[in-house]
């Protein structure tokens, strides 16, 4: 995350080429994302299947078709269906809704600050909801909401976070992307020193471990309580952003361009904020912070489809929520019977895939 550049998204693309104008024509279009679509289904499927006690494709599809219809199935089957509808069902969907929920955020983020280096956290949400989970992991607050009560501390702490950097980024200018980006900046080394000193006269252990499980990521805690919540509010989302789509355009191409067009820029600005910080807020609460998804993933995608942010909402969810069901299944199986951190692979899969974008010919991020 750059705390200094303030980039036109005008010049992160490279110049059009004949592959790309036939990638972005709205058949091919439907098509890429109908592919998708399809691919997404696949992998949950694949990954729901799998893991310690692995499960045919077929198995799978057969047990979830009974859990969804109420079909019978057999007595020595109990312990698997429980497993694959009860642990692993609900986990792979919430990456698939985490995924797409990050990479949408992101194209928004990048556009609406004008910094291609921006990515879901730079407004400070993913220490704002490590302050709070650790908060009510410490305190023994929201003691009433019983298993949800972190969740709830951390979401809380996320829309804190955002209202405070909101309060702060906000002058007699207006809301200006660089000093939205660096008041992010600012606030989150705030609240990370608030978290340490949370840790240091925590009675015992346990906060150190949340802070982990925050700051790097993780399904483990995935149910079917809480995925009604993060799948309305993430759908949804995707879809007030996908009629953002004009206004994204015009806001990457900067303020003055914006008001010449009949845009506001500071009343779009905000409305973004809000909407944004409340998306990233639910993801959090649930999943901790998981990084390079959100920053990488709209470079990907623009890449493929150009830069027209309608384009890019229609594919990035998509492509997003394929690549973290299979970082979810990574996660999981790679050092089982113990978990890696979603974190962990995110970074080892989006730095060497970002230096690449920046190595590679034709294509820059803003600048020189």
């Amino acid at each position: 995350m750059s705390t200094t550049s303030h980039t036109d998204l005008r010049h992160t693309d490279p110049p059009p080429t004949d592959l790309r104008e036939r990638l972005s024509s709205p058949r091919v279009l439907v098509l890429t994302c109908v592919a998708l679509f399809l691919l997404l289904l696949a992998s949950v499927l694949v990954a729901i299947g799998l893991g310690a006690a692995v499960v045919t494709p077929a198995d799978t599809a057969r047990l979830l078709w009974a859990a969804l219809t109420g079909g019978r199935i057999d007595a020595d089957e109990t312990t698997t269906y429980q497993i694959i509808w009860q642990i692993r069902t609900p986990r792979v969907l919430l990456a698939a809704l985490v995924g797409a929920g990050l990479s949408a955020v992101g194209v928004a983020i990048q556009a609406m600050v004008r910094n291609a280096l921006a990515d879901p956290f730079v407004l400070g949400v993913s220490s704002g909801a490590s302050v709070g989970a650790v908060g009510v992991t410490v305190t023994g607050g929201l003691a009433a909401l019983g298993v949800y009560a972190v969740s709830a501390g951390a979401f809380l702490g996320a829309v804190v976070a955002s209202f405070l950097v909101y309060v702060a980024s906000a002058g007699r200018g207006g809301l200006s992307p660089l000093r939205l980006v660096l008041t992010g900046v600012a606030m989150s080394l705030g609240l990370q020193a608030v978290m340490s000193v949370i840790i240091y006269f925590a009675p015992d252990s346990e906060a150190t471990a949340m802070v982990l499980y925050w700051t790097m990521g993780s399904f483990g805690a995935a149910s079917w309580g809480a995925l009604p919540v993060v799948a309305a509010v993430v759908l949804l989302g995707l879809a007030v952003l996908h009629r953002y789509g004009r206004a994204l355009d015009v806001l990457a191409l900067g303020d003055e361009t914006a008001s010449s067009l009949g845009i506001s820029p500071d009343r779009h600005r905000t409305a973004l904020l809000v909407l944004v910080s409340l998306i990233t807020g639910v993801m959090v609460a649930v999943s901790g912070a998981i990084s390079f998804v959100g920053l990488v993933m709209p470079h990907l995608v623009r890449m493929v489809v150009g830069a027209t942010h309608a384009r890019v909402l229609a594919v990035a969810p998509l492509a997003g929520a394929v690549f973290m069901v299979w970082v979810d299944l990574l996660s999981r199986t790679v050092v089982a019977p113990r978990e890696l951190p979603l974190g962990v692979i995110t970074a080892l899969v989006g730095v060497p895939v970002f230096i690449g974008l920046m190595r590679r010919k034709g294509y820059t991020f803003g600048g020189r």
